[in-house]
């Protein structure tokens, strides 16, 4: 796949808790399909970061959330066998309280699931959004 990317992109991540689960969404689209990751997307063009958090977690899961509190970033660099770089997002990840609802996959995601940090190992999650939800250990108020 040929890639015009010159710059970074911005994107967000949402990691949405409810007690001590977070909710997790399955990728349907590259980058990382298939992988389990955070609600999350694109930043658009006139778009704050917060306004894309929530728009991304609404279009993926139908829910929306409380309070959002600034967590940590993570550049995700994806390279193709010849070494070009195929995909470069910068993430700004948010933690926020679950609110209510029934999450429902749709847009970007294959699946949601509520998983507690004991079952982390039970899903294929990368070595950076473990990194990232570590760095959370209660639903920020």
């Amino acid at each position: 796949m040929f890639n015009n990317q010159k710059h970074p992109r911005p994107g967000v991540g949402v990691i949405l808790m409810r007690d001590d689960e977070v909710l997790l969404i399955r990728r349907a689209k590259p980058p990382g399909a298939g992988l389990w990751s955070l609600p999350g997307g694109k930043q658009e063009l006139g778009e704050t970061a917060e306004a894309a958090a929530r728009r991304e977690l609404f279009e993926e899961t139908g829910l929306t959330c409380g309070p959002l509190t600034l967590i940590g970033h993570a550049d995700i660099i994806e390279r193709n066998s010849a070494g070009s770089i195929e995909f470069h997002y910068t993430v700004l990840d948010f933690a926020a309280p679950y609110i209510g609802g029934e999450p429902v996959a749709a847009d970007d995601a294959s699946a949601t699931a509520w998983v507690r940090e004991a079952d982390y190992s039970r899903y294929a999650l990368t070595p950076a959004l473990l990194g990232m939800l570590s760095k959370i250990k209660a639903p920020p108020r």
